[in-house]
């Protein structure tokens, strides 16, 4: 696979770009801090330790918002995190809201994909719904990577103000996290988004993220075709076409919803 690493002296440009991005959003919406939705994933966690620094501690809310699918390790994690950062920080259990609203429309009760994607959404409303009253920017912890296959919920943990790791693939993520101090069994661990039941990220895109950031690197943000690609990266051409697919049927995601043309 591809090399993604940085240098040491890029990881530390990357951190404080990073941080002056955070303080420069903050700054510029003129607003008291940040919320920052934490899971115990390396994305959050990451988010959670630059954004504290950006802003200060005593700058950083941090809500954790477990359903009933949500492990208890990582729910335990998660608030590890806001300690050792020594921010204030509330549990936010979400599944009763989730409950209201099948309970208002129950065809959906059993779709495992609707309650899911309806659970980030419920996240996203309590975040805003903190920051607002709070007066505080919204942190996203979306990747690179996701957000060029469409690896996240359209208006869930996608609604935010900014994504302060949005450049960063998923191999650069734990690098970075690792250099900032996140311990090691938080920056390894098996990346979930805990939308149902014992799910995980690598099984549900189906491909491994080592892969899917070197595709991404060398044919999709890259000059490389698929036969180049599979050349360099010793993958197939499905593989590579699979990618490929995920990220044009996802472009939806990543722009502003389209209006018709104006009429001349």
């Amino acid at each position: 696979m591809l090399d993604l690493r940085f240098s040491d002296a890029e990881l530390e440009r990357h951190r404080e770009h990073i941080t002056g991005f955070v303080r420069d959003r903050v700054d510029a919406a003129g607003v008291d801090g940040a919320v920052l939705g934490l899971s115990g994933g390396i994305d959050s966690t990451l988010t959670a330790y630059l954004t504290a620094e950006a802003l200060g501690s005593e700058n950083l809310h941090g809500l954790v918002l477990p359903a009933t699918v949500s492990g208890d390790e990582n729910m335990s994690d998660a608030e590890r995190v806001a300690r050792d950062l020594e921010i204030s920080y509330d549990v936010l259990e979400i599944e009763p809201v989730v409950d209201s609203l099948l309970a208002v429309y129950p065809e959906a009760e059993g779709d495992r994909e609707a309650v899911g994607n309806a659970r980030a959404r419920v996240r996203a409303v309590l975040n805003y719904l903190v920051a607002n009253h709070e007066r505080r920017l919204v942190i996203g912890t979306g990747n690179r990577s996701e957000a060029a296959v469409g690896y996240f919920t359209k208006y869930g943990d996608g609604a935010v103000d900014c994504h302060p790791i949005g450049n960063l693939y998923k191999k650069q993520v734990r690098q970075l996290a690792r250099h900032v101090g996140v311990p090691a069994d938080l920056a390894t661990k098996t990346p979930t988004a805990e939308l149902w039941a014992d799910q995980t990220d690598e099984e549900e895109m189906g491909i491994g993220y080592d892969t899917l950031d070197s595709i991404l690197a060398t044919h999709i943000d890259g000059p490389l075709s698929v036969a180049a690609t599979c050349r360099a990266l010793e993958v197939d051409a499905e593989t590579v076409e699979q990618v490929r697919r995920m990220h044009d049927r996802s472009e939806h995601k990543r722009t502003v919803p389209p209006a018709p043309e104006p009429i001349e």
